[in-house]
């Protein structure tokens, strides 16, 4: 038997890294490709035919799972599909009753490897009715929003109280060890989280990491002096000053491309 040949789609390096572990124990699935987001994996679908399977986030910053399938649905021939999600039950009844499979995360060993059973035998069964089951979900299934919706406010916990810092006010957050400083007109609040677990969080229309441990609001940016190698000074309205790492360059420089006519 031909290996299957699978597509990995989710924007979280963690979640792909994941599911790569688990198929590495599976000899009969080979990793083709990976995406990191929905316009990557359209291009991907369309530019291979010869994929039997993807794992696909059902969000994802650009447009979701359920818009990818939408947008090659006119495709000749559309690989067997696998839904990661956290949607709720309800949702996940759905897929499950359109005869597509789903993993929740976090995934589960045990989960995953019925789905890889359940995705060898539809595979062996050539079932050609794919196409008509993925209309059919799409008809009956609500789209996600392409543009998600983000938290205006900082929730902060203190022993014996919580208060929230509106994310407007913030200036940047630092981050150190488990926890991360958020920066807010002259005060600063711990949260007791990683840089990362805030990266996801806050929109990135507005909030930028240059800086392994440094996000900063570009509201909040004043000027950008570029240095050497790609890095940036950053000077706050405050007067504060921030410097990007060179692993951060192309995020500032993506950021500035959108007022450059």
């Amino acid at each position: 038997m031909e290996p299957i040949r699978t597509l990995l789609v989710d924007d979280e390096p963690l979640a792909r890294r994941r599911i790569g572990q688990l198929l590495a124990e599976q000899p009969d699935f080979l990793i083709q490709g990976e995406c990191s987001n929905g316009t990557e994996a359209v291009a991907a679908l369309r530019g291979d035919s010869s994929l039997d399977l993807v794992f696909l986030d059902v969000q994802m910053p650009d447009f979701s799972g359920l818009q990818v399938l939408q947008r090659v649905q006119d495709l000749a021939r559309v690989p067997l599909v696998v839904f990661v999600t956290a949607y709720d039950q309800y949702t996940l009844q759905a897929f499950e009753n359109h005869a597509v499979d789903y993993l929740l995360k976090p995934l589960d060993p045990d989960r995953f490897a019925r789905c890889l059973t359940h995705v060898r035998q539809r595979i062996e069964r050539q079932q050609g009715v794919l196409q008509e089951q993925l209309a059919t979900l799409l008809a009956t299934l609500p789209l996600a929003p392409a543009t998600p919706t983000f938290p205006t406010q900082l929730l902060i916990k203190q022993p014996g109280r919580y208060y929230f810092v509106p994310t407007a006010q913030v200036q940047y957050l630092e981050a150190a060890a488990n926890y991360v400083t958020v920066h807010a007109q002259g005060t600063e609040h711990v949260l007791r989280a990683t840089l990362s677990q805030l990266e996801r969080q806050l929109d990135p229309a507005q909030f930028l990491r240059i800086h392994r441990s440094l996000i900063v609001n570009m509201q909040q940016v004043k000027e950008l002096h570029p240095w050497a190698h790609g890095e940036f000074l950053l000077t706050l309205h405050d007067g504060t000053h921030l410097s990007s790492s060179r692993s951060y360059s192309e995020g500032v420089q993506q950021f500035l491309k959108q007022f450059i006519s």
